[in-house]
């Protein structure tokens, strides 16, 4: 790897993979619209690292940004569910047409090795828990649908011009820089900043959904170790572990400090009452399991917010 395009790199998951990648001396250049993602999640200025302020949407600005890479991150997208619902247009030029865009312009300039943000919403409702990335699938949501057609789109390019990549399904992704002002945040960005300040807060139904939540850190390893690695296809990235919302709340008290102070409310329409990954293929093709455990992760959420 010489050097790495990471679009969507300003981001949450972006920021993280590039201080990882640069960790290890390598070259980074990040594209990133700044509608998501913060030019404060990246270093002012790093020997190992250039920023181009740029639209994935834009085809020009992606051939541009793509010479002289050998490998790519491709994490820029609309993220929200919610949002692809409100404006399923919009949500599909970014992560349509956009995708393509960087998959087109990667095969093109040669690079060696895609990796790219999949999702957990591929799945739809699960048939049987874990899951395994070979299960029967059935979107719910626009959003879901567009990963699917990046998974599609990957295969098709592999099948063509032996062009490889990995989709990562990234499950519940938590820790540092995830924004809990944000109207599409992670539950646990939600929670934490609440329970932090003392503050009340609502969980929708009972409390008893289970989620597998996964630390950013261990995220940006999988990354990369799927970048160094010939595996293609699609990987769940996750841990294996399920927690209820009741179950995270408590740890999140404990990590805090302080009590948590929430009513329950009525269940959001559409949401999945449980989701557990089998991380098989992450750990035995990629060589990556999570290491960091919840309340270790929390606390270190925590520390950065603090």
């Amino acid at each position: 790897m010489n050097k790495v395009l990471i679009a969507g790199g300003a981001g949450f998951i972006g920021s993280h993979t590039a201080d990882l990648l640069m960790e290890k001396g390598i070259k980074v250049r990040i594209l990133d619209n700044l509608t998501s993602g913060h030019r404060s999640n990246l270093p002012d200025e790093h020997p190992l690292m250039e920023f181009v302020e740029g639209d994935i949407r834009d085809a020009d600005t992606v051939k541009e940004v793509m010479k002289g890479i050998t490998h790519v991150v491709h994490l820029a997208a609309q993220v929200s569910v919610v949002a692809s619902l409100e404006d399923p247009e919009f949500s599909a030029q970014q992560n349509i047409i956009g995708f393509l865009n960087v998959l087109d312009a990667a095969k093109n300039e040669g690079v060696k090795k895609m990796v790219y943000a999949s999702s957990a919403a591929i799945y739809g409702e699960p048939h049987s828990l874990p899951l395994t990335e070979d299960v029967p699938m059935k979107q719910l949501s626009p959003y879901g649908l567009e990963k699917k057609f990046n998974e599609d789109y990957a295969d098709l390019y592999y099948r063509l011009y032996d062009f490889n990549s990995v989709g990562m399904r990234f499950f519940n992704v938590y820790g540092p820089r995830q924004d809990p002002k944000s109207p599409y945040a992670g539950v646990i960005a939600l929670f934490m900043d609440r329970i932090k300040d003392k503050q009340p807060f609502v969980v929708n139904g009972d409390g008893e959904h289970t989620r597998d939540f996964i630390y950013v850190r261990d995220v940006a390893r999988t990354n990369v170790a799927a970048l160094e690695l010939t595996y293609h296809g699609a990987v769940n990235v996750a841990t294996g572990k399920k927690t209820s919302l009741l179950d995270l709340i408590d740890v999140l008290s404990d990590v805090s400090g302080n009590d948590a102070e929430f009513t329950h409310g009525e269940p959001r329409e559409g949401d999945i009452v449980h989701s557990l990954a089998d991380p098989s293929r992450m750990n035995n093709e990629l060589k990556v399991v999570a290491e960091t455990e919840l309340k270790e992760g929390l606390g270190k959420l925590l520390d950065s917010v603090s």
